[in-house]
């Protein structure tokens, strides 16, 4: 016979057990009180309405104006643009022209301060962050790849077929603001390459670094390859952009290899440019290495972010294509 005492424990202890088990299945998680706060319209930059609004939002409670400006001081441009769209008032502190001041300055930092503040007034109505927009530049923060494959003959084991292999390999450069770059043709994978091109291992891993210069949207660079028979590799590209401000293409205009004597190795690691400049298309000074225009390999280059190299497509596995040809 079962007492009333006996059920009243029994249900006691379902009660219990069900309450543990709730509490297990809702964890506190503060950081969730940050979000679906309604934040109110702030008053964008440079107005003249006088008023200011509270915002309610956390997270712009715990992070004041000048906190909030130093961090933003510390982001790279595209990381600015991406912030913009995190809420409306980060948008409109973002307008703030000293952030792109700041990064015109230093993305054309070759033409000098003057001359950038001539430009700004002359072309970009005094905006900074309109010039950064509209006006061709070099990107570097990461990698610019060209992919190219030739066909190379194979061995023939029979008589009546000539096998074919599709050869696949990779240009890399990388452009520094001081108007330096590094270059390498490679095999390897953007992600393999991505962790030596710099001037610290450039030289252990055949990276060879040279000078380049930009006018509007034209980039000519030079890359000297030294050995015993030293040669000048002379570049002609044209920057675009797959939307504005992009500037993450470079089509190949031109591609030249000449020879150069002892007379012209002096000094020539330091700027390249300066001594070629004059030279003509077909040029060479050395009889040995005669120029040749290459026409083949003019794949245009597309950049890749530092942030992208691990998962760029360019890291797939190219498949093994092999081609018998019947003789």
């Amino acid at each position: 016979m079962t007492s009333d005492y006996g059920l009243d424990v029994s249900a006691e202890l379902e009660s219990a057990s069900q309450l543990r088990a709730a509490h297990f299945f809702s964890t506190q998680r503060p950081w969730l009180d940050l979000y679906g706060v309604y934040i109110k319209p702030v008053v964008p930059y440079g107005s003249a309405i006088s008023k200011s609004s509270i915002d309610p939002a956390l997270i712009h409670r715990y992070l004041p104006e000048e906190l909030l400006f130093e961090i933003f001081t510390r982001m790279s441009p595209y990381t600015l643009g991406r912030a913009a769209c995190v809420c409306r008032k980060w948008k409109y502190t973002i307008r703030n022209p000293v952030y792109w001041r700041n990064a015109c300055l230093k993305a054309w930092q070759l033409y000098g301060v003057v001359e950038n503040y001539k430009l700004l007034q002359s072309k970009y109505d005094g905006s900074w962050r309109k010039m950064w927009l509209l006006r061709p530049r070099i990107r570097t923060d990461g990698l610019y790849v060209s992919r190219n494959t030739y066909i190379r003959a194979g061995v023939a084991e029979w008589k009546v077929t000539n096998p074919v292999h599709v050869v696949c390999y990779f240009r890399y450069m990388r452009f520094y603001p001081s108007g330096r770059f590094l270059y390498k043709n490679s095999s390897q994978k953007v992600k393999d390459v991505a962790k030596f091109m710099n001037f610290r291992s450039a030289k252990v891993e055949g990276v060879y670094s040279g000078s380049y210069t930009l006018s509007e949207d034209k980039v000519e660079a030079a890359v000297l390859y030294p050995g015993l028979r030293p040669t000048v590799w002379r570049i002609r590209l044209r920057l675009r952009g797959t939307i504005v401000g992009a500037n993450n293409r470079m089509d190949l205009l031109s591609l030249v290899t000449s020879g150069v004597n002892d007379t012209d190795m002096i000094g020539l690691d330091e700027n390249i440019l300066e001594i070629i400049e004059g030279w003509e298309e077909d040029e060479t000074h050395n009889p040995d290495v005669p120029a040749i225009s290459h026409k083949r390999g003019l794949t245009p280059f597309v950049f890749i972010p530092f942030e992208e190299v691990e998962t760029s497509v360019l890291n797939l596995p190219v498949e093994r294509m092999d081609y018998f040809v019947p003789g």
